[in-house]
């Protein structure tokens, strides 16, 4: 490898994972969800958890505790009222699962980005024929986008 390629990914290496530490992101670029109503929030907006079973309960838990383990999610407080998003365990065939979060209501009311982001198909595309991929999709094949401090009530915090 060149110098000056390693000397880039020393100075942003924050943006990589690594064995035993949590999955990078970069903080220049953190997401900021534009709502265009005002709190308080629709109906809509404020739904209950689906119901679970007991199986699923097991399920969600293993997930949450990975998911904090690698600093996407924090715990928070059980007075705190999280606004938005609801959790959602997907199944799979092969008896694994991932948690996603709803966020169809959430999109109803979300200002369009002016930037739109890659298609990931279009990045792996363009990768394909690079000598050096400096960026994949992180944890189970999802972006990775911190969100501002003042949408972090928004969704899990």
């Amino acid at each position: 490898m060149s110098k000056e390629l390693i000397n880039v990914l020393s100075t942003y290496k924050n943006a990589f994972s690594s064995y035993n530490e949590s999955l990078g992101a970069i903080r220049q670029h953190d997401a900021y969800i534009n709502l265009n109503i005002d709190i308080p929030y629709p109906h809509l907006l404020r739904r209950p958890a689906y119901p679970e079973i007991s199986r699923e309960r097991e399920a969600f838990e293993r997930h949450i505790k990975e998911l904090i383990q690698h600093g996407l999610l924090q715990k928070v407080s059980p007075n705190k009222e999280v606004e938005v998003m609801t959790p959602v365990l997907i199944a799979r065939h092969n008896d694994k699962s991932r948690i996603v979060g709803d966020l169809r209501e959430l999109n109803t009311y979300t200002v369009p980005d002016r930037y739109i982001n890659c298609i990931i198909q279009e990045n792996l595309t363009q990768l394909s024929k690079s000598k050096y991929i400096a960026s994949m999709d992180e944890l189970k094949g999802f972006h990775q986008r911190v969100l501002t401090l003042w949408n972090s009530f928004l969704v899990w915090d």
